[in-house]
């Protein structure tokens, strides 16, 4: 079965469209009206072969903060649709990704029990027009609507933009390694209780 997945939300604050395909090239068109965020998820979509289409118009009046949460909400739909039962799949993912001298570490389990712990100090507000507090927004929604646990963190780093970019990185990789298929349990889900 094609593991895609198509999500809509329109409030008053944003107007969304996502749609993504696990088993893709990394191909994607992302247009958010904030383009350090665009610049990211194009990163997180070709890094992890997900193709990704993402259309957002939002309240950027007030600031992005709306825009680049329902992104992270929609998205993090879209992979739990896309995931469907689990079945088959390594399930843990993890990434350490260098981005000169910052170092992005994402550690993921696609449990169905969502939580994240963020642990990155950024030196500056602003990366582009994008508000640095909005990343640990964008993985939260992210990992509470795919229902994972995400362990995400920059140790590292002079560069704002290095390091964000590196955490998405890394994000995309174990994002990659957690949803591919295990031939081993290829008719199994792995948990000891039979279902996540």
């Amino acid at each position: 079965m094609p593991r895609q997945a198509q999500i809509t939300r329109k409030t008053k604050e944003t107007d969304i469209e996502v749609r993504i395909d696990l088993d893709g090239k990394g191909v994607s068109t992302i247009n958010t009206g904030i383009g350090f965020f665009d610049h990211m998820l194009e990163a997180l979509s070709k890094h992890s072969g997900i193709d990704m289409e993402v259309s957002c118009k939002g309240d950027l009046r007030v600031d992005a903060h709306h825009s680049v949460e329902d992104v992270g909400i929609c998205l993090g739909k879209a992979f739990a649709e896309a995931i469907g039962d689990k079945c088959g799949i390594r399930r843990y993912g993890k990434a350490e990704i260098p981005m000169d001298e910052a170092l992005g570490v994402a550690v993921i389990d696609i449990s169905g029990r969502p939580y994240i712990v963020f642990d990155c100090e950024f030196a500056g507000n602003m990366c582009g027009e994008m508000d640095t507090q909005l990343f640990e927004e964008f993985f939260r929604s992210f990992a509470y609507n795919a229902g994972i646990t995400l362990h995400i963190s920059s140790p590292y780093g002079r560069n704002d933009h290095h390091k964000a970019e590196a955490m998405f990185k890394a994000l995309a990789r174990a994002l990659r390694e957690a949803s591919e298929e295990d031939p081993r349990f290829k008719d199994e889900i792995v948990s000891t209780k039979g279902s996540l």
